[in-house]
């Protein structure tokens, strides 16, 4: 039996974040009975208890209050709690398997524990989050660093897109690496809620999509800037947390984009059915994702719109590939333009080859397939 201890999420049942969605893909559709995955849990309660989720064991790690070194502390007591667990319980060759590179300023002391019972450790970096714009410097410092000293530590390290494989390996040279992509599940909903689409006045199939966590860095201002340039007569209808942001007030500020009535924050959607619902009737989905990796709300527009406009770097490439029309930060509302006079065939292709992308290579039966043939040394 093969045991995995995976540190990082916030554990399980999944109720947000996109380490949480794998953790509980990973669990949800294991194929092998030669794998017990142990999956640290974010809790009130006390270190140390558990219980079963379907066929993992969640153990919880008591939440500490220390603010942004809260995730400091929780992986440092979840790596702690493992090792005693694996002695007291005799675990051979355990792997731990670390989502994120958040202790990375502390990874050495742990690697040493962990090969010293014979583990392997392997850690998956998600994005460039150094890179984030609602970190203060000291804290990009910090996780610049943490970067580093994981990617140069780990055993192996699992990057989800081969933008961040070939960052990293061209950033710290000798890096063991692999990269296995994130999933998502390729079944869209199929009735049309029309409640939603009264509510907010958005008309079915006559507008432009966004969807993401409401930060610089998903290039909002530069969406907006270029729609508003724009001659199109659809809406540009943006799903996001803006309630209550002082980013909102900014971009009003910058842009004066209330003054568009095409342009309609709409607030949170949560529902994934509802979610799913409003990308398939979207005329296109415009995507300005410009850090991390293989982006979940990417693949899930791939599934359900039909038209995808995709901004251009290297890891919404090597996700998208042909499939979309790519924009830059001078030349989205040329590109627009170019959506609006596309013909319907040509949509009709693009959309074909997005769902084509997504079966072979994104849904979560593929993915785990891959993590198991890694983690049962198979492939």
């Amino acid at each position: 039996m093969q045991h995995v201890f995976i540190i990082g999420s916030r554990g399980l049942p999944a109720k947000y974040g996109g380490f949480e969605t794998f953790v509980e893909a990973l669990v949800s559709h294991q194929q092998t009975d030669q794998i017990k995955y142990h999956v640290a849990n974010l809790s009130e309660t006390v270190t140390g208890s558990h219980f079963e989720y379907k066929a993992a064991d969640v153990f919880n790690i008591k939440a500490r209050h220390f603010g942004a070194a809260n995730v400091i502390f929780y992986d440092r007591d979840a790596i702690n709690y493992c090792l005693d667990y694996i002695k007291e319980n005799q675990i051979k060759k355990p792997i731990f398997y670390i989502l994120g590179n958040t202790l990375g300023a502390f990874i050495v002391r742990y690697a040493r524990k962990i090969h010293k019972i014979g583990g392997k450790l392997y850690v998956n970096p998600d994005g460039l989050e150094w890179k984030r714009s609602k970190w203060i410097k000291p804290i990009q410092s910090y996780l610049k660093y943490s970067e580093k000293k994981m990617a140069q530590t780990a055993d192996l390290i699992i990057s989800d897109n081969q933008g961040i494989e070939d960052y990293l390996k061209n950033e710290y040279k000798a890096v063991t690496s692999t990269v296995i992509a994130y999933g998502t599940n390729p079944v869209v909903a199929g009735s049309l809620d029309m409640r939603w689409f009264d509510d907010n006045g958005v008309v079915p199939n006559d507008y432009y999509l966004v969807v993401g966590r409401f930060v610089p860095e998903n290039n909002y201002e530069t969406i907006i800037r270029e729609f508003m340039k724009s001659k199109t007569k659809r809406d540009l209808v943006i799903i996001t947390n803006n309630a209550g942001s002082s980013y909102f007030n900014k971009l009003m500020a910058l842009t004066h984009f209330e003054q568009d009535k095409r342009i309609k924050f709409v607030g949170t959607v949560y529902d994934n059915d509802q979610l799913t619902t409003i990308r398939e009737h979207a005329f296109a989905y415009i995507h300005g994702h410009a850090v991390g990796g293989t982006n979940p709300g990417l693949l899930e527009a791939m599934v359900a719109t039909q038209l995808n406009l995709v901004f251009d770097v290297s890891f919404n490439r090597n996700v998208a590939q042909d499939s979309a029309i790519y924009w830059t930060l001078e030349n989205l509302s040329e590109k627009l333009a170019v959506a609006e006079q596309l013909p319907a065939s040509e949509v009709h292709d693009l959309s074909k080859k997005a769902r084509q992308i997504i079966v072979e290579k994104y849904t979560w039966e593929h993915v785990v397939d891959q993590y198991e043939r890694l983690f049962l040394n198979e492939s």
